[in-house]
């Protein structure tokens, strides 16, 4: 594994850390939507491109309901969001 290689943690440790994904307006660009990760203590975890997370969740061949993203992103919270 290189240097620059994302770690993932797991489901259940992701669940341990993430209290909300919020959908928000991209404050540097005002017609892009971000998904921003919350951890229990109400900060900033990590976020993610919108349309990304969607194209993403349609090449997996899952529907881009709710629920389909909400599993896409706790599958790919990096392991650095355990030190937040």
């Amino acid at each position: 594994m290189s240097e620059n290689e994302i770690k993932f943690l797991s489901t259940e440790e992701a669940l341990k850390i993430v209290a909300a994904i919020q959908e928000e307006e991209d404050i540097h660009n005002k017609d892009k939507r971000v998904l921003t990760v919350y951890n229990y203590e109400d900060k900033e975890v990590c976020w993610f491109d919108f349309a990304e997370v969607l194209e993403a969740v349609k090449a997996e061949g899952g529907e881009t309901g709710k629920s389909a993203v909400q599993d896409y992103i706790l599958r790919h919270i990096p392991d650095w969001a355990k030190d937040i």
